[in-house]
């Protein structure tokens, strides 16, 4: 491997990093793990990661359209409010995709998902049911689990980042290779596109 220039990138320690013991409205698990969509807009599901950078802590908040796997709406914050993460993820991801008469949004019960912007938009919009997975349940939000841990290890793990533009510039250029290029087993293996 040395001759070659290759080397192992090892399994990093896991950080629980969602605040779920918060007193706002935590509602049932609608998706109940039903993965698998065939209509655009119907079944969306999102989270938020950390990623270094220097010295301090991005935070990626990602919404993944289960009828493609595709990134539909993603926003790289430098400060982890619900404002700057869930809320940008969401109004990106409506501007690229149209919702059906009856989406249903998956996340974790982080409190970016659980405060009253949040649950106010998905409670006002008769279209939306907001869905939450159980408490210490990674498995109930297993899609976008697994795309933070693809783009870790494929791809965020291998650099030093040294600015957010830098960072940035990295997720963008990724995320358009996943969305476009990248095979999916769930899609027949197919990319997105």
């Amino acid at each position: 491997m040395k001759e070659m220039g290759l080397r192992s990138f090892l399994k990093r320690k896991f950080i629980v990093i969602t605040d779920s013991n918060h007193q706002f409205l935590i509602t049932q698990n609608t998706l109940n793990s039903g993965f698998s969509s065939v209509k655009l807009g119907e079944k969306w599901v999102s989270n938020i990661t950390y990623i270094r950078v220097y010295d301090q802590w991005c935070y990626l908040t990602t919404i993944i359209d289960l009828a493609l796997r595709k990134v539909v709406g993603l926003f790289l914050s430098e400060d982890i409010t619900t404002q700057n993460t869930v809320m940008k993820a969401w109004i990106h991801a409506r501007k690229s995709i149209n919702i059906s008469n009856n989406l249903i949004f998956l996340s974790d019960r982080g409190v970016q998902y659980t405060l009253n912007k949040m649950t106010n938009l998905c409670g006002f919009n008769l279209k939306i049911t907001q869905s939450m997975s159980r408490k210490g349940n990674c498995w109930d939000n297993a899609v976008a689990e697994s795309f933070f841990k693809t783009i870790k290890y494929e791809w965020l793990y291998r650099f030093k980042f040294t600015s957010y533009n830098q960072l940035y510039r990295s997720i963008e250029d990724y995320i358009y290779g996943y969305n476009t290029e990248r095979l999916h087993s769930s899609l027949g293996y197919l990319s997105p596109l």
